[in-house]
């Protein structure tokens, strides 16, 4: 039978330990001064000092938990780049993760999804650039057809709106697929329907050659750009393509 961890030593992890397990277990309405400090093994004024209110130490609980799985996260992306997964299976990877985790911790995930604690997490930042770092593989792959930071906001908005809408909805009745729904979706608004580029490294491959033949089409009609400016990226890319190796 497996062995429970080992309790915190620290008051301060002590109390985060105990109100994690009683938000998990019993809900929000469970985590109240005297449950925590009962469970915990401390006295209340212990929480009121190192948290200063209820509200200060669901944050610090929430923190916690998203810290873990977030540290997690980051680890299997970078693993991903490592190993050359490829990046639209490594975002729908973690697209699955991120619904999975937001099932199995309601609270945590409804405390975060609050617009006033949210944005104050550190931990739900670095989830962001997480998500951030699997769109930037997919720009790099020459996936994307709308900006980096567009496809990141969209594809958060989209895991967000589909974990409180499953979370809204009885277990029983629950329709998993309205999730992979969603995301395709999205995916079908941010990607091209091919690669246009891939890594420089790809080069004698074509991808970097396709890419610049792609682009210098499209030249006479960046309008962003002057006479002079169009004609200087032609130039360019006329050179990118004169120095590619043949074609086999």
């Amino acid at each position: 039978m497996p062995t429970r961890p080992a309790p915190p030593t620290d008051t301060r992890s002590r109390i985060v330990d105990a109100a994690a397990r009683l938000l998990g277990e019993e809900g929000r309405d469970a985590v109240t001064t005297r449950g925590v400090a009962e469970r915990a093994g401390v006295q209340a004024p212990a929480i009121y000092r190192l948290f200063g209110d209820k509200d200060g130490l669901l944050d610090a609980v929430a923190e916690h938990v998203l810290a873990t799985y977030v540290a997690a996260k980051a680890a299997v992306v970078g693993s991903a780049a490592a190993d050359g997964v490829d990046p639209l299976e490594d975002l729908r990877a973690g697209w699955r993760t991120q619904i999975d985790f937001g099932l199995a911790n309601p609270e945590v995930f409804r405390l975060l999804s609050d617009p006033d604690r949210g944005p104050r997490s550190p931990a739900a930042e670095a989830g962001w650039s997480v998500l951030t770092a699997r769109v930037h593989r997919l720009a790099e792959a020459g996936r994307l057809r709308v900006a980096e930071g567009r496809a990141v906001a969209l594809v958060h908005a989209a895991g967000t709106g589909a974990v409180l809408t499953l979370l809204a909805t009885p277990p029983g009745q629950r329709d998993l697929g309205v999730a992979d729904a969603l995301l395709e979706a999205v995916l079908g608004q941010v990607l091209t329907d091919a690669p246009v580029a891939r890594h420089a490294e790809d080069a004698a491959g074509g991808g970097v050659v396709a890419a610049a033949v792609a682009l210098r089409a499209l030249a006479p009609r960046l309008e962003a750009l002057s006479g002079a400016e169009r004609a200087l990226l032609r130039d360019w890319l006329d050179r990118v393509v004169d120095a590619a190796p043949p074609a086999d």
